[in-house]
């Protein structure tokens, strides 16, 4: 019988001591049931779309909270057992075929240079963008139009020639010493163009604040348990069956609270080819679930001492498929901004699909 995400709270039980306490640590499991009267004249309709008429009039809820960081994620026995079926509409090929030409195909002359000028990757070139979110934003434009055509070469040469902008522009502005790397894959990810990109930001004065929180919260655990947050997390996962490890001392985990589909949360001690091959990895799986739309941010330390402590800080990879884009309903709602992340994926079937049978 497979292990579902309705599961956890047993599983957790299961565990040894020493591994229970950790997840009690880290994790609050609470259940309830959510149920309904359905007219008889729904029956049919029901039966069809979710097999049962009993599933639907009684649903387990399951509310995961990270008590470290507070992210929380809601859980719906019927949204989190809908099989991963995979079928790319070829509305969504047609679209992304019409918009070869656009000006990300031509860079050099379709798109602003940075004032220090361009970086020329092997499989990229860097642009200015025009709306800037900070003093410091630019693009990683992919030679490759089509972004569901991802190579590991490519994606190694997309964050390499990201950190080669990061140090031409603190070479022009050294306070600016905060890097920010994030990837918006198709429209509903928020990409205003479909030709494969990636941003690079720069900003002064602390970290932005997501990262920075993320670091608080790891130092105060580190100050109060005396071990690193972001290892006892991995063991957390990996005790449930949801973490598993590349070669090069990569660490991957199906993450219990999601900011939303199919998170993974990637890390290892700094940036380098082995996390980006990793990365290339957990994308390749991606494309075989149909999660061709997604949103990926590297966290890293600064490039300079700031005088704060991010010595047990790693580099992280957050991933997230953002929905079918041919899905005209958006997948952030006002829970998802102001409560907690509703979540229609099951991170044990995440796990299982792309770990590649890596989780030992």
């Amino acid at each position: 019988m497979l292990t579902t995400i309705n599961d956890l709270e047993n599983i957790k039980n299961n565990l040894p001591g020493e591994e229970r306490n950790l997840f009690d640590r880290y994790f609050r499991v609470d259940t309830t049931i959510g149920r309904l009267s359905a007219p008889e004249t729904m029956h049919g309709w029901i039966k069809k779309n979710f097999g049962s008429l009993e599933k639907v009039e009684s649903q387990k809820i399951v509310k995961v909270t990270n008590l470290q960081t507070m992210e929380g994620s809601l859980f719906n026995e019927i949204r989190a057992s809908r099989p991963m079926e995979c079928k790319v509409n070829d509305e969504v090929r047609q679209i992304i075929e019409n918009s070869e030409g656009d000006p990300f195909c031509k860079a050099e002359t379709g798109t602003p240079a940075d004032t220090f000028g361009r970086v020329k990757g092997s499989h990229s070139i860097t642009a200015s963008n025009i709306a800037k979110y900070d003093g410091h934003h630019g693009l990683v434009v992919f030679e490759e139009h089509n972004p569901l055509k991802v190579y590991r070469e490519a994606v190694t040469d997309y964050f390499e020639t990201g950190f080669d902008w990061a140090n031409r522009a603190r070479q022009e502005d050294p306070e600016s010493k905060y890097y920010f790397f994030m990837w918006n894959c198709l429209w509903k990810s928020g990409a205003s163009i479909i030709h494969g990109h990636a941003q690079m930001t720069m900003t002064k004065g602390m970290h932005y604040p997501k990262v920075e929180a993320l670091r608080r919260a790891a130092l105060n655990y580190s100050n109060q348990y005396g071990t690193c947050y972001f290892g006892d997390l991995f063991q957390i996962h990996k005790s449930l069956g949801l973490g598993w490890e590349w070669d090069g001392g990569v660490k991957g985990m199906a993450y219990l609270t999601p900011i939303k589909e199919k998170e993974i949360i990637l890390f290892t001690d700094k940036p380098g080819a082995p996390l980006y091959h990793a990365v290339h990895a957990v994308l390749e799986k991606y494309m075989a679930m149909c999660a061709i739309s997604f949103n990926l941010a590297l966290y890293i330390p600064p490039l300079a001492d700031d005088g704060e402590d991010w010595s047990n800080f790693p580099a992280i990879v957050r991933i997230v498929d953002r929905g079918d884009p041919n899905n005209k309903t958006a997948d952030f709602g006002a829970m998802e901004l102001y409560a907690a992340s509703v979540i229609s994926s099951d991170p044990f079937r995440v796990a299982e699909k792309v770990s590649g049978g890596q989780i030992q």
